[in-house]
């Protein structure tokens, strides 16, 4: 199989649907799983960096964010116009507490953010590893691995499970969505192809 109908099958997977599909056409991809926000012991570089949590600052349309937590947020409140809510997201130092300041957002409507948050989600990545190039050698050395977030606690950016779980390994059974981590694979199809247009 060529380098371009290997991207090709992979580029496909985008959501559960497609990863489910994937399977029933009986190919097995290569799961990486991720949880947490820190990196090793010794600060090198792991599956931690992948972490909307993640401490890797970038500037986006002239304003700087602490992490891909704060993008998401900060776009949440712009999105239903709640300018208090986003001068306390650029404010804070802490992805937990605009992560809190997020579901406090004034006039919030689930249908409008759900139609909304994966391509926000894909921008601040974007802009989050296209300006931290070691997180970006990082994330292009996982190839074509399906990124999962094994987290037990969020079942819409998550899988809902941890990695040990019986469930993690097979997705028919994923409780949850893992919507940031095909965003992820999202941002590393295209990076990919950037890099491969720079070397051209």
């Amino acid at each position: 199989m060529t380098e371009s109908v290997r991207a090709h099958s992979m580029d496909r997977i985008r959501d559960m649907a497609s990863l489910r599909e994937y399977l029933q056409q009986g190919r097995q991809p290569e799961y990486l799983f991720f949880w947490g926000n820190h990196p090793n012991a010794d600060g090198s570089i792991c599956e931690t960096c992948l972490s909307q949590w993640y401490a890797a600052g970038f500037e986006l349309d002239g304003v700087h964010y602490r992490t891909a937590e704060h993008y998401m947020m900060a776009e949440k409140a712009r999105l239903f116009g709640d300018e208090a809510a986003l001068a306390k997201v650029l404010r804070s130092r802490f992805p937990a507490e605009v992560k809190r300041f997020g579901r406090e957002i004034a006039a919030y409507r689930d249908e409008v953010w759900d139609s909304h948050r994966f391509e926000v989600v894909v921008r601040g990545n974007l802009a989050k590893f296209r300006q931290n190039p070691a997180l970006l050698e990082w994330l292009l050395s996982t190839g074509e691995k399906v990124l999962v977030e094994a987290s037990p606690s969020d079942a819409i950016w998550g899988i809902g499970v941890v990695e040990e779980h019986p469930f993690a390994a097979n997705p028919k059974l994923w409780p949850g969505l893992n919507l940031l981590g095909f965003a992820l694979m999202e941002v590393r199809s295209l990076l990919s192809v950037e890099q491969q247009k720079a070397v051209v």
